[in-house]
Formats: structure tokens, sequence, C-alpha cells
């Protein structure tokens, strides 16, 4: 690489990464048939040019989607590495991942079929990655003797699926005030909540 060419490919990858991240943020607005112009214009390049890094929409909802996971996998890290104990780092993670803005996201994503981005070995890694670290959290929570032992991580994602990706199949009053459900829901998997087994 030539001292010309790197401010060039740095620009580049600038202008790539404020095109996915606008797009996630537009999607999550206006869901996945968002016009490119809104997006182009959200990440502050012409059309043009993200038609360059992706020429069509298929291609960028795909890397809107690899943008998504890896979100998911550095949140959970990071609640792993900054919660007291794994139970309260799987709470502030499922919260973190629930958020109203982030959920909007899951909730366009899933709009999509699976192949649109989950078929993808970078997306399939990722996904997989932080799947498995969940399940030593939760592993260590319930070592901890503060999560339930009949609840397992994919009760978690199920649980994260129906709150972000499916709010619409939420009862009204749950859609109203899904933070509080969600809260209660997490109590229930707490061990000193169990009352009969699943």
């Amino acid at each position: 690489m030539t001292e010309e060419e790197t401010p060039v490919r740095a620009d580049a990858r600038r202008n790539l990464g404020r095109i996915v991240e606008a797009a996630a943020e537009v999607l999550a607005e206006r869901g996945v048939n968002a016009p490119m112009e809104v997006i182009a214009r959200r990440a502050g390049v012409g059309v043009g040019t993200l038609y360059r890094r992706f020429p069509d929409r298929q291609a960028l909802l795909a890397a809107v989607g690899d943008h998504y996971v890896h979100n998911m996998a550095e949140a959970l890290d990071r609640a792993a590495d900054e919660a007291a104990d794994a139970w309260s780092a799987i709470r502030a993670f499922v919260s973190w991942a629930a958020d109203p803005g982030r959920a909007a996201l899951a909730t366009a994503l899933a709009a999509l079929p699976d192949e649109a981005y989950t078929g993808r070995d970078g997306f399939a890694r990722t996904r997989d990655g932080w799947l498995e670290r969940f399940g030593e959290l939760v592993g260590r929570a319930q070592e901890d003797g503060a999560m339930r032992r009949d609840v397992g991580v994919e009760d978690l994602v199920h649980l994260l699926n129906v709150f972000t990706c499916h709010p619409d199949r939420l009862p009204a009053p749950v859609a109203a005030d899904p933070g509080r459900y969600l809260r209660l829901m997490l109590d229930g998997m707490r061990a000193e909540g169990t009352t009969v087994p699943l």
C-alpha cells in the first residue's frame, strides 16, 4: 500500500461504517423498505457512493444483519466484563438488547427471509460465538445459585425474540409496557423465585 492509497482506503472504510450505521438507524425507524436515498443522506454520502459499496438493497441488508449480531456479541462481552456477577450480566445484556431502538432494528430484520443474512458465514460464526458465551454465562449464574437450573440459554433467546423481533405478537397490555413484563419474566428465572419445575 502506498502513502497515497492509505487515506483513500481509510476514507472508504469510514464511509462504509457510516453507511451501515445509518442504514441500521433508518431501518429501525422505517423498516427494510426504507429508501436508499434516505440512508445515503443519513450517512452523509452521495447515493452513488452508497451503491458503489452496496450494489443492491440485499447487500446492504446483509451488512446490517452482520452489524447487528456483532453489536450483540460485543454487548454481551461488555456486560460480562462490567457486571458484578453472571446473573447481573444476563439482566444487563437482555435489557440492552430489548431497548426500544435496538428492538426496532431486530423487528425490521425479522421481517426478512432467513437467507437474507443468517446464511452468511460471518453472521453464523458471530451468532454461534455469542450464543456459546451466553450459554457459559447462564451456566455460571446457575452455579452461583442465582438462576434456576431448569432454564437454558434457549429460553432467554426465545424471550428476546418475542420482545424484540415479534412485538406484534405481544398482548396489548404487555406491548404498552414491555420493559416491565420483561423484568417480571426475568425475575421468574431467578433461583429464589422457583416454585415448580418448568
